[in-house]
């Protein structure tokens, strides 16, 4: 027979409230639920004669209890510190980008493993040869493996570069001036290169040409020009790491009566990329451009127009510290038939093909 008093009930009670809500904190922070025992209230009882065959029991459950509520304490204090160990773990050491973005990229890739863009394989030649051994050769491969500083130089750039283009895209709006705009984005570029002398920093001056105005236009101090809702901007920006030279640009426009226009020029840029590689002509490469980009047309105002290249723009290679590396690369056919060789630049001969992509109808 237990003697068991309106105090110790209210005590269990409570004590039951504190197991359940332990119950659920364990269950959201994924642990097995503790189980907890609940600990009865140590009072001096009056030994009476009534409860005299009880009392050697109610004194053992009362040490039961008591051993039971130390490792209700202990099991409480655990589950705590393993929650708090969690949060800790999923926390520690991720840094997210700021939004404007102002972290350098290096800072958010600590071991270098930045980002690798799209890999295309080799178009079959006109052989039908496709250039299989260049993946599967172990002589390529362990050049490939020389070059891996190299590559990720450039694409800890590649991903300076995604991330400002994304930003100012969202950035600028009709009625900016394009100084402020130049200023703004290269203010970004050297926050996310973390710029450092020579050893990174941006390319070259932002050009942003508009409409009739094809290539390298670039605001200087007291240059009031207004960017309008029907204007096409060619925004030309480039950074480096230690010279290795990402040289790209993107068109914005506003008015979506230029939609199909900027569509040709993609499709041809990409075309261009298709068709380029190792022994490849760049007569070849041209040609392949220019078929796609003429097999457009655009209706402005009333008037259809066909999509045509400028024949005197060209895009070029890129060298350490050196825009113009020595080979152009055309976009019309019937240009010079020297090949693309093999070379840790090779990617980058690609990158600035439409600089001066979107005025073709000046």
């Amino acid at each position: 027979m237990e003697c068991t008093s309106e105090p110790d009930k209210e005590s269990e009670k409570s004590l039951d409230e504190v197991c359940q809500k332990m119950d659920k904190l364990s269950e959201l922070n994924g642990d097995s639920p503790v189980k907890l025992v609940t600990k009865k209230k140590k009072k001096h009882k009056k030994k009476t004669g009534k409860c005299t065959n009880g009392d050697d029991s109610t004194l053992m459950k009362e040490n039961e209890t008591g051993d039971t509520s130390v490792n209700c304490r202990e099991n409480m204090s655990s589950a705590v510190k393993t929650s708090n160990k969690k949060s800790k773990s999923e926390n520690s050491g991720v840094i997210r980008q700021t939004d404007p973005p102002s972290i350098p990229v290096c800072q958010l890739y600590p071991k270098g493993d930045y980002p690798v863009g799209q890999i295309i394989n080799y178009e079959p030649g006109t052989d039908c040869r496709t250039a299989i051994n260049r993946t599967t050769s172990e002589e390529c491969k362990a050049r490939d493996n020389a070059h891996i500083e190299i590559y990720q130089q450039f694409r800890e750039g590649a991903e300076v570069h995604r991330q400002t283009r994304n930003y100012i895209k969202k950035w600028i709006r009709p009625g900016i001036r394009l100084i402020d705009m130049c200023e703004e984005l290269e203010r970004t570029s050297r926050a996310l290169i973390l710029e450092r002398g020579l050893n990174a920093g941006l390319a070259f001056p932002t050009g942003c040409s508009i409409n009739h105005c094809a290539a390298h236009y670039t605001p200087n101090g007291g240059d009031n020009t207004v960017l309008n809702y029907d204007d096409v901007c060619k925004i030309d920006f480039g950074v480096h790491v230690n010279g290795r030279i990402i040289d790209c640009a993107f068109t914005l426009h506003f008015n979506p009566k230029f939609d199909t226009l900027v569509e040709a020029v993609k499709d041809a840029t990409n075309t261009g990329i298709k068709a380029a590689g190792i022994d490849v002509r760049l007569c070849d490469v041209g040609a392949a451009i220019q078929e796609t980009m003429e097999s457009y047309e655009v209706e402005l105002d009333g008037n259809t127009y066909q999509v045509k290249p400028i024949r005197n723009l060209n895009g070029h290679s890129l060298g350490p510290y050196q825009i113009h590396a020595g080979k152009t690369v055309p976009i019309v056919r019937g240009g010079e038939q020297t090949r693309m060789e093999v070379c840790p630049l090779i990617i980058c001969v690609i990158l600035t093909l439409f600089r001066f992509q979107n005025k073709m109808l000046a």
